[in-house]
C-alpha cells in the first residue's frame, strides 16, 4: 500500500498505519503487537518532530522500573535466606514466603502482562514465538511457587528438599520478567535509532516559504500552501523550500544533506534546484514545479521507509528456522523435564522444573528474528545519508553479486546537458534559417539534444516558429511542418527511411563522431539541408568511478542509441570494456536478457524513460536522481546526485550489510546451539553446573541487544 505523504509546515502528514519491522505484510490502523512474532508494531511513517515519544518504549520503561523496585528487595530476601539462613532474616520462613508472593505478584501479573497477552495470541493465531516461551517459563515458575504456598501438601517427596520443604521460585520469575523488560527497553531504544536517518531528512524541510504575489509583494506563508507555479524568493543562508527552477539570480547551494557531497554547487538561471538544500551567498527567485509529496525529499523519505520495511531473500533462512524453532524448544523443555525427573538428584522434580524453565527462557528466538531486519533498517538509513536510496532489501542483497554493469550514455556517463557545437549546411541553404527551422521542429520534443538546438536558437535571439503535425519516430528522430515546409531531423536511419540522400554529409559527420560528438541530419522539403553536431560533456567523476568499479572486477558495458563512432570515442576516453551502439529503446531490455542468459548478474544504470524497461529487467536497476521519475520508479537503487561514484558506494554498503546480517545470524544460531544444551543441564554430570532461569533470562536479553548493537555498526562504515 503506497504511503500518503503531504509536506506541511511542521510535518509530513500521513494516514497513520502501523506495521511490524520483521513482518511488513502486517498492517494495522492502530498500535498493537504483531500476530506472528509478537513484536510491537511501529508507525509506517515518522512525524517530523525529533522528540516524538515512542508509546511502546514509554510503557515498557515504566513497567521495567516498577519491576526493578519490587524485584531487588525480593531477590535480596530470597538470596539472604539462601546464604545466611533464617536465623539472620527479619521474618520467619512462613512470613517470608508471603512477602515474596506479595512482591513477585505485581511484577509477574502486571509487569509481564504484555508478554502473557502476546503469548496467548501466539497460541490463538497458531504462530508460536518468543513470547510463547517467555509466557510458559514465567508462568510455570510463578504458578509452581504459588501452588507450593497455597497447597504444599499436594507435592510428593520428589519435590521436597532435605528439610522437607518445597522450593519457591518467585525471585526467578520476577528476575526473568525484569530482565526481559530490560531487553525490550534496550531493543526499542536501539530500534528507534534506526529511524534517525529519516528523521534527519524530515528535519531538513523549512516550515515556511516567501512567495512573490502578482503585484510584486512578498508574503511568508506555510510550506503546505505553496502551489506549483508559485514564485518563491530564497535569501542567502535560507533553506530552499521546494523543488523548482531558478528564474532570477544565482548562488552556491549546499546539497550535502541530499547527495552526501560536501562541496557547494553553483546554480544559475534555468538550473533545477532541490528543496530542503541550503542556499549560500546569493539571492534567488525560483518557480516551484514540485511540492508536497512530489518533492525529491518526500520521495526519498518514501523510498527509505519502504526499504526499511522490506524483506531480504536471506531472511528466508531465519523464517524457515523460526517456523520450527519454538515447537522444537518446547519439545526439548519437555524432554529435559522428563529426564531430570527420572534421572536427576533429589528433589528431582524441582530440578526438572527449573531446568525446563531455563530451556524455555534462554531459547527465545528474538535475536534470530532481529538479525536481518535490523541490518536492513540501518543500511537503508546509512545509504540515504550519502545519496544512495535502496527501494528494497532485495536490492541491497543483490547488488553485491553484480559482475556486469550496463550504463546508458546520455545523462549517466555524460552530464545530460548537451550543447550545439557545429552546424554545417549544404550549398544553397542559409545556416541561420536552417537553425531556426530546426528549433521550430525540436520545440515539440523533450529529448536533451532537442533542448540544445532550441537553446542555441534562443541565445541568438531568433523568433522560433510554430510547428504542426509533429511526429516522433522512436530511435530515429522527428518530423513535422514548420512555416508550411516539411522538416525532418534525426539520424541516418531516418534519412534513409525517407529516401533522402545525405552522402555529401557522411564524411563530415564521421569526423565529428570520432571526437565524441553526436551528429544529426536535417532535411527541408525532402532535401538534405545540414548536419547538426551536439556535444554532451562527460561527467567529471565518471572516469574515477569506472576505475573503482574495474578494481572490484566489474565489467562495464555502454548501451546507447548513438552512432558506433561517437559511442566508441566516449568509451575510449573512459576505458569501458564494451560498447553496444545504435540500440533502439525497445531493444535495451533484450540486451540485458542476453547478458543474463550468459550467466551474468547485471546492473543497469540509466536516467530516461527509455531506460525504464531495461532497469526493470536487470537484477538491479540503478536510476540517476537527476533523471526521470519513471526511471526512479523502475529501479531498485537511486543515486540522488546522479554520480556513478554512488554505485561504488552502494555496492560497498551492500557487501557490508550482508556481512553484518551473516554475523547476526551466526551469533543467533551459535547462541541457541550452545545455550539450550547448557540450560538443559548437559554439563551437570561433568561439572555440577546448572544454569539458573535468571541467568538464562539475562543471556537471552544480552543476545538480542548484541545483535542490535552489531547492526548499528553499519552507521559508522566509510562509503
Amino acid at each position: 500500500m503506497p504511503l500518503e505523504l503531504k509536506l506541511s509546515a511542521a510535518t509530513l502528514e500521513v494516514k497513520t498505519e502501523w506495521t511490524c519491522p520483521m513482518h511488513p505484510e502486517i498492517i494495522r490502523d492502530k498500535p498493537g503487537s504483531c500476530p506472528i512474532c509478537g513484536m510491537a508494531l511501529e508507525p509506517r511513517t515518522m512525524a517530523l518532530s525529533r522528540d516524538e515519544e515512542n508509546p511502546e518504549l514509554k510503557e515498557m520503561s515504566f513497567r521495567f522500573w516498577i519491576s526493578v523496585v519490587l524485584t531487588v528487595p525480593l531477590l535480596a530476601t530470597a538470596m539472604g535466606q539462601m546464604f545466611w539462613g533464617d536465623h539472620v532474616a527479619f521474618f520467619s520462613s512462613a512470613i517470608r514466603k508471603w512477602i515474596e508472593l506479595a512482591m513477585a505478584s505485581p511484577v509477574v501479573l502486571w509487569g509481564a502482562w504484555p508478554f502473557f497477552v502476546r503469548g496467548w495470541n501466539s497460541v490463538v493465531n497458531r504462530s508460536l514465538n518468543m513470547f510463547t516461551l517467555i509466557t510458559l517459563g514465567v508462568g510455570v515458575a510463578f504458578g509452581y511457587s504459588l501452588i507450593a504456598i497455597l497447597f504444599p501438601g499436594l507435592f510428593p517427596e520428589a519435590f521436597r528438599d532435605a528439610h522437607g520443604q518445597v522450593g519457591l521460585y518467585f525471585e526467578a520469575a520476577a528476575v526473568i520478567v525484569t530482565l526481559v523488560l530490560l531487553g525490550q527497553v534496550l531493543e526499542l531504544k536501539a530500534r528507534s535509532r534506526t529511524g534517525s536517518a529519516i528523521k534527519a531528512l524530515l528535519g531538513l524541510s523549512p516550515k515556511t516559504a516567501r512567495i512573490l504575489r502578482e503585484d510584486g509583494k512578498e508574503e511568508e506563508i506555510p510550506l503546505s500552501e505553496i502551489k506549483i507555479g508559485d514564485r518563491v524568493r530564497v535569501r542567502p543562508g535560507e533553506k530552499i523550500p521546494v523543488d523548482g527552477v531558478i528564474l532570477e539570480g544565482s548562488s552556491s547551494v549546499d546539497e550535502s544533506m541530499m547527495t552526501g557531497e560536501s562541496i557547494p554547487i553553483e546554480k544559475h538561471k534555468g538550473d533545477r534546484i532541490i528543496g530542503a538544500t541550503l542556499n549560500g551567498h546569493g539571492s534567488m527567485i525560483l518557480q516551484a514545479d514540485k511540492v508536497g509529496a512530489d518533492t525529491l525529499l518526500s520521495r526519498i523519505v518514501n523510498m527509505v521507509a519502504e526499504a526499511q520495511r522490506s524483506r531480504a531473500p536471506i531472511q528466508r533462512l531465519a523464517d524457515q528456522v523460526s517456523a520450527y524453532f519454538v515447537p522444537v524448544v518446547i519439545l526439548v523443555a519437555i524432554v529435559t523435564f522428563v529426564l531430570w525427573a527420572w534421572l536427576g538428584p533429589k528433589p528431582s522434580l524441582a530440578y526438572a522444573i527449573v531446568n525446563a524453565v531455563s530451556v524455555l527462557i534462554i531459547a527465545c528466538p528474538c535475536a534470530l528474528g532481529l538479525a536481518t531486519p535490523m541490518s536492513i533498517m540501518v543500511a537503508s538509513g546509512k545509504g540515504a545519508s550519502v545519496g544512495v536510496l535502496f527501494r528494497s532489501a532485495e536490492a541491497i542483497e543483490t547488488l553485491r553479486k553484480v559482475d556486469t554493469l550496463v550504463v546508458d550514455k546520455t545523462g549517466t556517463l555524460t552530464e545530460g546537458k548537451p550543447s550545439l557545437v557545429g552546424l554545417e549546411v549544404v550549398s544553397g541553404f542559409d545556416k541561420d534559417e536552417v537553425l531556426r527551422l530546426a528549433a521550430g521542429l525540436e520545440q515539440g520534443s523533450e529529448h536533451p539534444l532537442a533542448a540544445a538546438i532550441v537553446k542555441n536558437a534562443e541565445e541568438k535571439g531568433m523568433q522560433i516558429p510554430a510547428i504542426v503535425d509533429f511526429t516522433s519516430i522512436t530511435g530515429k528522430g522527428v518530423r513535422g511542418k514548420v512555416e508550411g515546409r516539411e522538416i525532418a531531423l534525426g539520424n541516418r536511419a531516418l534519412m534513409e527511411g525517407l529516401n533522402i540522400c545525405i552522402q555529401e554529409l557522411v564524411q563530415k559527420a564521421e569526423e565529428r563522431r570520432k571526437d565524441g560528438q553526436t551528429v544529426m541530419f536535417i532535411a527541408v522539403d525532402g532535401k538534405p539541408a545540414a548536419l547538426i553536431a551536439v556535444a554532451d560533456p562527460i561527467k567529471a567523476t565518471a572516469a574515477e568511478a569506472i576505475g573503482k568499479l574495474h578494481k572490484e572486477g566489474i565489467r562495464i558495458i555502454m548501451l546507447t542509441g548513438d552512432n558506433r563512432t561517437t559511442a566508441e570515442a566516449v568509451a575510449q576516453k573512459l576505458g569501458l570494456d564494451e560498447v553496444i551502439p545504435e540500440v533502439l529503446p525497445d531493444q535495451k531490455a533484450e540486451v540485458i536478457k542476453r547478458l543474463q542468459a550468459d550467466g551474468k548478474n547485471v546492473a543497469m544504470a540509466g536516467d530516461g524513460v527509455n531506460d525504464a524497461p531495461a532497469l526493470a529487467q536487470a537484477q538491479v536497476g540503478i536510476a540517476m536522481g537527476t533523471g526521470t521519475d519513471v526511471a526512479m520508479q523502475s529501479a531498485g537503487v537511486t543515486l540522488v546526485k546522479g554520480d556513478l561514484n554512488g554505485i561504488a558506494r552502494a555496492r560497498h554498503l551492500s557487501q557490508a550489510t550482508i556481512r553484518n546480517i551473516r554475523q547476526n545470524l551466526f551469533f543467533a544460531f551459535v547462541y541457541n546451539a550452545l545455550g539450550v544444551p547448557i540450560a538443559a543441564g548437559v554439563l551437570y554430570p561433568f561439572t555440577g553446573l546448572l544454569l539458573s532461569p535468571m541467568i538464562a533470562a539475562a543471556a537471552m536479553s544480552v543476545s538480542s541487544v548484541s545483535v542490535i548493537a552489531n547492526s548499528l555498526r553499519l552507521r559508522r562504515i566509510e562509503l
